[in-house]
């Protein structure tokens, strides 16, 4: 049975990995900028043949005219029956000068956390996984970076919207050590919402969104933040 998957991303961040993406235009086929669009094309051809992909297509749309009751309804109508949420991390996906509460992508994040009653069904909350494309070096090194004296990863949370930062380390009991830099790791599902590098993602897609299903299932080991702040 196919799954619904919603995917968040920000649909002109060119601060990725060339795709050697070519299009059609009036002077015949071109080579074209990368976006991370491009990677949700890509992604149709990863996942199963029988999932279905949900979009989240508003790059460009402030929310700061938007009411709470507007923003709500439209991603309601997007997210309801979706069961994961791909959250497509790039290094340009946020906009520093701009509110979080009036860009989308920290919206559709939050109603993929949240519960949905519509004629008296209620839909569970999503999955969530981040996978995180390359910039246009070829690096993760903006996002997540080896750190080999403790032979771990250090993710830089500082860089994402704060409604993933707060769903990331927030086990309610972590399983931890101190490293012999005085740093503490964490072992196990630390986060509610993992992130994964595209390269890893497209070799073993399933694993990572059944892994995202199971962590749902386990919510109740987290400190869920589901509001855009």
């Amino acid at each position: 049975m196919g799954r619904k998957v919603f995917v968040t991303y920000k649909y002109g961040d060119t601060h990725v990995q060339d795709l050697n993406v070519y299009e059609e235009s009036w002077f015949g086929i071109q080579k074209v900028p990368t976006k991370a669009r491009h990677y949700v094309n890509e992604l149709t051809s990863i996942l199963d043949k029988g999932d279905n992909i949900y979009k989240g297509e508003n790059d460009g749309e402030s929310l700061a005219n938007f009411s709470d009751e507007y923003i709500a309804s439209t991603l309601r109508d997007k997210i309801y029956d979706s069961s994961i949420t791909i959250v497509l991390v790039s290094k340009g996906m946020k906009d520093i000068f701009i509110n979080e509460k009036d860009q989308w992508m920290p919206w559709e994040i939050s109603y993929s956390l949240k519960e949905s009653t519509r004629n008296g069904r209620t839909s569970l909350s999503n999955g969530v996984v981040v996978v995180v494309l390359p910039d246009e070096y070829g690096s993760y090194g903006y996002y997540l970076n080896f750190d080999g004296i403790c032979n771990c990863i250090n993710y830089n949370t500082d860089f994402l919207f704060q409604i993933l930062r707060d769903n990331m380390f927030n086990i309610k009991i972590p399983d931890t050590y101190l490293c012999s830099n005085g740093s503490t790791i964490f072992r196990g599902d630390f986060s509610y919402i993992p992130s994964i590098k595209w390269e890893d993602f497209k070799i073993n897609p399933n694993m990572y969104l059944d892994k995202a299903i199971k962590l749902r299932d386990q919510k109740e080991q987290y400190n869920i933040t589901k509001t855009v702040k």
